[in-house]
């Protein structure tokens, strides 16, 4: 038997289809990467094909470096001289030969995002742009989009014609790309966009290039922009044997700048290429399966195709909904326990998946707590975040003032101008005089050849001694919302604008949650400062775990994608949290198909077992949210899930959610008439500038009707119902609520 019989009937005739433009949809789990090695293989054994003459393109190191050993193992002897390596790596390639071409010398440097944020620094310096109303990032990120698209700062300049801020964005782009080219430095983006106008302006590059890859194939195609389809499609132009493998319904980097055109237009650019649908799923179970084309199918923007297998039928997809977040992580956690204890699996098979990286905390907390090891992937350590350790630090030296690292890291935190030379010096004044870096500070005006420095240390000083002073008289998250306040650090990321700047934000806001909840624990005792910390650090203090140890994998859905587990546990299936508020609101079909295309990868991560669960409150910044099941969990037909479990370490039924009870009761008594609604008696009670009845207005969940409100020990709980947004409980003091007259 040949390696090619080995094969289903669709791979086979990918693999021997090898001329012409060819689009290969590669449902998940459907064998893409064997098609691929399988199709190298055949082009050198069966046709013939000089081995220096094909081209693979992947899009990270890890996926070039498994493509590169399947090859190498299939093909055996040549193998070495057929080109596997990313778009970034190929591009480098090509232009360390001939980029002298374009102006450019070939020993250019390539600059990181550190490099690039230093260069534009200095840009910014140059042109005298307030960088608080331009935030460097957010113009490195403008910058960044451009070039995905191959625009130009000539044409940027061109189309911002009569806007502002983008005229300035272009002044900006045309400066940093000056001084790029003075330094003689290319950015990763640069790597496609100066690679592109080689091609375009010299024409024997081209044609060498074309004649040297006579045969190209591109994996993960949904995910290419812009720059990177004009690369292959130039490169493929003269033989056209371009070979792309994807899958739309995959295709979840839109952010990052992935074009989801690029794969469903492929036949309209090449009029004459073939489609071959891989649709037979090896990982999954057939409910999986058929759960997953159940959400997806939701979606119109999308190539018609349905995934199924020859797999059993397995068991039925879990759901729990829980009261809290709370009880939804303690559940998660002690399932995966539970299961190892019987010798169901081993922890490393076991995934929990999650929309944003603030939701990993508590997950984190009850790992911690049971001992068992996980692993973070995609992310780090919730309370190793940057954002966290900054204001872990401010409550740190706040507390006692002894931690010098604490200290030291926050001096600049946000920007005060105090330079390496004057830390040095309180520093070397502090070891000399064996005191603390803090205690040194306090006595600033006494460090020799301090000089202009002296008032910025002495009002970082005044700052710390302020809160100091406030922790006796305020609750600790009053104290974290003053520290945020002060340091002006969550409007610095709102300023910023970026998707990363959101994702600091929401873990901020996760951090406020995590000391709400650490009060409310104390119940009768003090809640105090140093007892916090001491919480933290036992959760924080993890040692970082070997690769190949057995662990718990916890990651966001969009680190998920090309992996699979045994046993997977998708959280947070709830409409705000996904699919998004943002989302929600934005009223935008692409971009809640694009969240429904996550819900897919996260669906089709699991072999054997599927676990949705969902929150009917969960805590953000201080606010209790109501929210409902998510619109993605009840596209899944109700015959496909199972409510209906015993609780972990319980000898009960849990109660099945409002939203399966209906429909159950629906299909078993359509014609039934409906019960009562339950009737709530709302009590008038004293409100902080305003009562219930009161309309009020909300930055983020607009107006609403106050329905009771909660005198607490150092503030007010109050209940909005949004007229957009539902019941929502929050603090008075970070809901900031604001009464409509009349």
């Amino acid at each position: 038997m040949s390696i090619y019989e080995t094969l289903n009937d669709r791979q086979q005739e990918a693999v021997y289809h090898t001329e012409g433009p060819l689009l290969i949809l590669a449902g998940a789990g459907s064998g893409k990467t064997r098609v691929l090695t399988h199709r190298i293989a055949y082009l050198i054994e069966e046709k013939g094909v000089n081995p220096w003459n094909i081209l693979a393109i992947t899009f990270t190191n890890k996926a070039a470096g498994e493509m590169r050993e399947r090859v190498d193992k299939i093909v055996g002897l040549g193998s070495e001289s057929v080109w596997v390596s990313t778009f970034h790596s190929t591009c480098v390639r090509i232009l360390r030969r001939y980029i002298d071409r374009i102006g450019y010398g070939t020993n250019f440097t390539i600059y990181d995002t550190d490099d690039q944020k230093t260069l534009m620094k200095d840009v910014c310096k140059y042109l005298q742009i307030d960088t608080k109303v331009f935030r460097e990032r957010t113009l490195l990120s403008a910058i960044s989009a451009a070039k995905d698209e191959l625009i130009t700062p000539e044409e940027y300049e061109l189309n911002a014609q009569g806007d502002f801020n983008k005229k300035k964005i272009a002044e900006v782009y045309k400066e940093y790309e000056r001084q790029m080219r003075a330094n003689n430095a290319l950015d990763f983006d640069d790597l496609l966009v100066k690679t592109v106008e080689l091609f375009q302006s010299n024409p024997d590059v081209l044609e060498n290039y074309q004649n040297r890859f006579r045969y190209i194939m591109v994996d993960e195609y949904q995910d290419t922009n812009t720059a990177q389809f004009r690369f292959v499609s130039i490169l493929a132009a003269k033989y056209r044997n371009l070979c792309v493998v994807g899958d739309d319904d995959q295709s979840i980097y839109k952010f990052r700048g992935a074009n989801i055109k690029n794969i469903l237009n492929f036949e309209q650019v090449f009029e004459d290429a073939k489609v071959i649908k891989l649709e037979q799923n090896y990982r999954s179970t057939k409910n999986i399966l058929n759960a997953a084309n159940a959400v997806i199918k939701n979606n119109h923007g999308r190539k018609e195709k349905s995934l199924w297998t020859e797999n059993k039928e397995g068991e039925k997809i879990r759901f729990k909904q829980f009261d809290t977040a709370y009880d939804e992580a303690d559940f998660i956690v002690g399932d995966i326990r539970q299961k190892v204890g019987n010798s169901e699996g081993e922890y490393r098979d076991f995934a929990v998946l999650y929309r944003t990286n603030a939701q990993s905390r508590m997950f984190e907390e009850k790992l911690v707590l049971l001992g068992i090891p996980y692993k973070i992937v995609g992310g780090v350590n919730f309370y190793a975040r940057k954002e966290i350790k900054d204001l872990l630090a401010y409550l740190k030296t706040i507390d006692n003032g002894q931690d010098d690292l604490a200290v030291r890291r926050i001096i600049n935190i946000p920007r005060r101008g105090i330079g390496i030379a004057t830390i040095n010096r309180v520093q070397e004044y502090a070891a000399a005089r064996e005191i603390s870096f803090y205690e040194a500070l306090r006595c600033a005006d006494l460090i020799p050849n301090i000089g202009r420095s002296l008032s910025k240390l002495e009002s970082f000083a005044a700052l710390i001694e302020h809160l100091k002073a406030e922790l006796e008289q305020i609750s600790l998250v009053e104290l974290l919302n003053e520290v945020i306040e002060e340091t002006g650090y969550v409007k610095e990321l709102q300023e910023e604008g970026t998707e990363e700047a959101e994702a600091r934000i929401e873990n901020i806001d996760e951090l406020m949650n995590k000391v709400i909840a650490y009060e409310e624990g104390c119940g009768e005792e003090k809640a105090t400062l140093g007892g916090f910390l001491e919480e933290v650090a036992l959760v924080a203090d993890i040692d970082s775990l070997d690769e190949n140890s057995d662990y718990v994998v916890l990651m966001t859905l969009h680190s998920a994608k090309g992996l699979e587990f045994p046993n997977v546990y998708l959280a947070g299936m709830e409409d705000g949290l996904f699919p998004s508020y943002m989302t929600i609101t934005a009223d935008s079909p692409e971009e809640l198909e694009e969240e429904r295309r996550l819900c897919y990868v996260g669906i089709t991560r699991a072999k054997d077992n599927l676990t949705m669960t969902s929150a009917r409150r969960r805590m953000v910044r201080g606010e209790t949210q109501y929210n409902k099941l998510s619109r993605f969990l009840k596209e899944v037909p109700m015959e496909l899930i199972s409510t209906g479990s015993k609780l972990v370490e319980e000898e009960k039924e849990e109660k099945v959610p409002a939203y399966f009870q209906a429909k159950q009761n629906f299909h078993s008594q359509p014609f039934a008439a409906a019960k009562a609604v339950q009737q709530f008696k709302v009590t008038k009670g004293q409100g902080p500038g305003y009562e219930v009845g009161d309309r009020v207005r909300h930055v983020k969940f607009g107006e609403g009707l106050v329905t009771a409100i909660t005198e607490g020990g150092r503030d007010y709980e109050v209940t909005v119902d949004f007229d957009s947004f539902g019941v929502k409980k929050m603090f008075a003091m970070f809901a900031k609520l604001q009464k409509i007259d009349g």
